[in-house]
């Protein structure tokens, strides 16, 4: 393969047992995301007194690969991979992958936007987490790159929390997937947090499994889930972008960028088709907003979307309806469906019929171009 930057766009850290019970604000002590050793013998994350997820995200890198059979959601945490937790072992990882840099997202973090309704308690996790990722990375600024968490439920809360993170250092923030049904993101209350995360050059992330709990949301417990929704896990970031398109967030906001996360990319060319379609030829109750001059949907998602994927060829075959200045690759490490230790080989395989420039965007010019790195 060329001696391409290669940025892994999706990489994740394991948070440790400590890090909720150690930080937390103390008026929420005794509710913090803390780690219980269940009958079965497997570790299991518990917030608020409500179940959220096991230890099996960061036990089993590589496995798929050589033992798919052994693939389990039984561990704990002493059997998750050291580099999740442990900065210095992270980077060591990266070099057996080929990864020059890695952007960071959480583990358990993801799914407390689905388990805890408590707003005021999400944002003291969130506030402890962004402090200990900002620490994780600083040994390693120029390799270890971080996104912080920020909880929209509160607009103002959320602004501060974001330029917080932005003074610490962290490269861009992930927002929930979807909000509480009564403030979708075509909800004017947003306008101030998308001006803020524009005037601070923070990307904004929408990953999956992050929807707030709500009618017709769904937590995805990966003990439990069933397959039919892992298939079609895109519906919530399609609902979220066309609001945000729609109503002309990216017109009022041009330079703030919005990227969907780990959703991979083949449903994309069918959304943009409807996109389009759907404002130019369908009258719609709620389609009042017009753009100003001859600008239509798909304009604004070429302008401010971008997308992280893993190994989607189809998508990838798709590439100039998708656009390649889109697509940035991530290795979802050290999660078990991650491409770890094999990335490299994986880049060039899905790569194969991209020309050289194409391959150096996708493989990590992308990511730097997004995250200003």
């Amino acid at each position: 393969m060329a001696d391409y930057r290669i940025i892994s766009s999706d990489n994740h850290v394991i948070e440790p047992p400590d890090l909720w019970t150690n930080r937390i604000d103390s008026k929420f002590k005794s509710r913090e995301p803390h780690v219980v050793r269940l009958p079965d013998g497997s570790d299991r994350w518990f917030t608020d007194g409500i179940k959220g997820q096991g230890m099996f995200a960061g036990s089993q890198a590589g496995v798929r690969f050589d033992e798919p059979e052994n693939l389990s959601t039984l561990f704990t945490f002493e059997e998750v991979r050291p580099g999740g937790y442990i900065p210095e072992e992270q980077i060591k990882d990266m070099a057996i992958d080929g990864i020059d840099v890695s952007i960071l997202y959480p583990t358990v973090g993801l799914q407390l936007f689905c388990t805890v309704p408590d707003s005021e308690l999400l944002s003291a996790t969130f506030r402890a987490y962004n402090d200990w990722l900002s620490e994780f990375c600083s040994p390693f600024p120029n390799q270890l790159k971080g996104i912080a968490m920020v909880n929209v439920d509160d607009v103002q809360d959320g602004i501060s929390e974001l330029e917080r993170s932005a003074k610490m250092g962290l490269v861009g923030a992930m927002i929930t997937i979807y909000p509480h049904a009564d403030s979708p993101y075509d909800s004017p209350i947003y306008e101030p947090f998308w001006a803020a995360a524009q005037d601070l050059e923070m990307p904004l992330s929408l990953h999956i499994t992050t929807n707030r709990p709500g009618p017709g949301q769904q937590y995805m417990d990966l003990d439990t889930v069933k397959s039919s929704f892992l298939c079609n896990t895109d519906h919530w970031v399609r609902m979220s972008l066309a609001d945000m398109i729609y109503s002309g967030v990216f017109e009022r906001y041009p330079k703030l960028m919005v990227g969907s996360v780990e959703q991979e990319l083949s449903w994309v060319p069918h959304f943009l088709d409807r996109l389009d379609y759907n404002y130019t030829q369908r009258a719609v109750g709620d389609n009042s907003y017009r753009f100003k001059g001859d600008s239509i949907p798909s304009d604004f998602y070429h302008s401010n979307v971008f997308l992280g994927f893993q190994e989607d060829a189809l998508g990838i075959r798709d590439r100039y309806i998708i656009g390649v200045d889109k697509l940035l690759w991530g290795s979802d490490y050290p999660h078990q469906e991650s491409t770890f230790p094999r990335s490299r080989e994986i880049i060039e395989e899905i790569l194969v019929d991209c020309t050289e420039e194409e391959k150096s965007k996708i493989a990590g010019g992308n990511s730097a171009r997004v995250y200003r790195l």
